[in-house]
């Protein structure tokens, strides 16, 4: 309805430009809100405040001009002035029930779907050095559910998992498998749980060892150039680590695949031409012996310019070459409209300096969106990042298990006659979810406190909360399976029918403010408080035992689009919904 109602706006203001009230060329963002207050509507703009200046009009002039001006709509009851120059809609109840009937017969409940975008997501990143920490959870979830709610708009996205499979570290082990193959034969397996302990000794090696140290950096060179023997060692490493990787998505319910591998070393060969490009442009300058860029932009607090190193003095690349390089390739062989990149927010100055030198250097279309999407850290409940009780860094199979664990005791408590197969599946249900969700349903800007208790309750905006509030829905329908609803109609009569099916319209422009700014919160906090306008409705409203048999249906209806829509967002977040719990 919230679109509706725009696209009126939209076409009174091209009417107020062919009558010249304001100028051909002028542009506005019309901007309609839904009211706190319903006796003052249920949609409010401010549009005439906003067209005062070019329309040498007082508002309250403007006010009225629009609304004699407003094509006419079925869905709008009423318009009204409301103080300075606010316009506040009246929806028709009719209109909406029709829209929400509508949403019941729709594979995308409703939903308008925007003009289509081909959209680079990146995300996860793990460095396939290491086993993944809870260091990835955030750009991993965070971005597999943005993903997610693209794709439901039908925009194509494609998924680049940028891993960190390149670089000097990969020297070192190499060159510690080549030992381990001399001592214990070719048919020596490097496991993967064994990986932290392998990455340490590999460490130890190269500091102890100066002849180690040599052979380390020689098969980089090697690895660089090409080598057959030191590719196939890489790619024997590479495939147990994205193995592990791919181990951990799955039981995240991430979507992430291995054809959505595309990492560092992809873009290796094109390094060389990004310093040739750059040096082209008259882009280059030396520091110390190392190719940087100078930007206007970016100064230190001394007022000193602050460069992006390109190429060290030793004919190194750094992160800011291969993101460049990845840029182009996005931009001229993936041909994206946005790209978005799921990197917490300490590196914030980097793809600022990164995002500006594409566009300057035009490796990237003008038209192109470059975005940071960047998150705080998950704490402690010290509030220091989150590390073990000695202080290292917290595998995140390792907290998986816990939550696991955690879910299992929660669910048995409640449910101690279930058995035990179903009792395993809803706590890992549970415990997935909890995670995930208590990340989710924060703001991604801010950082967060990491509690098992708070995201384990099932009171308050917490996943327990929302599977049981869809088991609730969906248990009306097991005592109403023989209920003919094929000709049923949705009526609103009831006050909490009405804020029911508002709160349901919704689903669309919520999709809408959680992509365009890549912010999951957004649909978390909308679940919950449908969840809670289920639930007040649900008290308000018998559905069952309506007092006629058309309210029943219309009641089950709207119950229904409840369960629909529920299920639908929490799979938009990854995560899986349960019948009973």
């Amino acid at each position: 309805m919230k679109s509706h109602i725009e696209s009126l706006l939209e076409q009174t203001l091209e009417s107020f430009k062919q009558q010249g009230i304001v100028p051909a060329d002028f542009q506005a963002r019309i901007q309609v809100d839904r009211t706190k207050d319903k006796s003052h509507g249920d949609l409010a703009t401010n549009l005439a405040m906003m067209l005062t200046k070019v329309a040498k009009k007082n508002p309250r002039e403007l006010a009225q001009l629009i609304i004699d001006t407003l094509p006419a709509s079925s869905h709008v009851a009423k318009v009204e002035i409301a103080g300075p120059g606010f316009i506040n809609f009246f929806i028709d109840d009719n209109a909406l029930a029709d829209q929400l009937q509508q949403a019941l017969n729709d594979d995308h409940l409703g939903v308008i779907l925007p003009a289509k975008q081909t959209i680079v997501v990146d995300y996860s990143s793990p460095n396939l050095a290491k086993e993944m920490h809870v260091g990835h959870l955030r750009s991993t979830i965070i971005g597999d559910s943005v993903v997610r709610a693209l794709e439901f708009l039908g925009h194509n996205v494609i998924r680049q998992n940028h891993v960190g499979d390149w670089g000097t570290q990969f020297g070192m082990l190499l060159a510690y498998m080549e030992e381990l193959r001399a001592a214990n034969g070719e048919q020596a397996k490097m496991e993967l749980s064994d990986l932290e302990s392998f990455y340490r000794a590999a460490k130890v090696r190269f500091d102890e060892s100066t002849e180690f140290a040599t052979r380390s950096r020689q098969l980089v060179v090697a690895l660089q150039s090409g080598d057959e023997y030191c590719n196939k060692l890489w790619r024997e490493f590479n495939d147990i680590s994205l193995s592990h990787c791919h181990d951990v998505y799955k039981r995240l319910g991430v979507s992430l695949t291995r054809a959505d591998v595309h990492g560092e070393s992809a873009y290796n060969a094109d390094l060389a031409q990004v310093v040739k490009d750059l040096d082209a442009q008259g882009l280059l300058s030396e520091s110390n012996g190392a190719k940087v860029v100078f930007q206007e932009e970016f100064r230190t607090k001394e007022g000193e310019p602050l460069p992006v190193i390109i190429q060290k003095a030793d004919g190194g690349y750094l992160y800011a070459t291969s993101d460049l390089a990845a840029m182009r390739y996005r931009s001229s062989v993936l041909k994206a409209d946005r790209a978005l990149y799921f990197v917490d927010l300490r590196q914030a100055l980097h793809f600022q300096q990164v995002f500006n030198l594409a566009k300057l250097a035009k490796f990237v279309r003008a038209d192109m969106s470059l975005e940071h999407t960047g998150f705080g850290t998950m704490n402690g409940e010290d509030g220091r990042p989150f590390k073990t009780r000695s202080g290292g860094v917290v595998k995140l199979v390792d907290l998986l298990d816990e939550a696991n664990v955690r879910a299992l005791e929660l669910v048995c408590s409640k449910n101690p006659d279930m058995d035990e197969a179903t009792l395993t599946e809803i706590a890992r249900v549970v415990g997935i979810s909890a995670v995930k969700y208590a990340d989710l349903s924060k703001n991604r800007t801010s950082d967060y406190i990491f509690s098992f208790e708070q995201m384990l309750s099932f009171e308050g905006n917490t996943a327990p909360y929302l599977l049981y509030a869809y088991t609730r829905v969906a248990g009306i329908f097991k005592r109403a399976e023989d209920i003919d609803l094929s000709q049923a109609k949705i009526a609103l009569e009831h006050e909490k029918e009405k804020d029911l099916g508002t709160k349901l319209a919704q689903f669309g422009e919520v999709l809408t403010r959680m992509t365009d700014k890549g912010l999951p919160h957004v649909l978390c906090g909308y679940l919950y408080e449908l969840a809670s306008e289920f639930s007040s409705f649900y008290e308000a409203c018998p559905v069952l035992a309506a007092d006629t048999e058309a309210q029943k249906q219309s009641r089950l209806l709207l119950s229904q689009l409840t369960a629909n829509t529920l299920k639908t967002g929490l799979s938009l977040l990854g995560i899986d919904t349960l019948e009973r719990m």
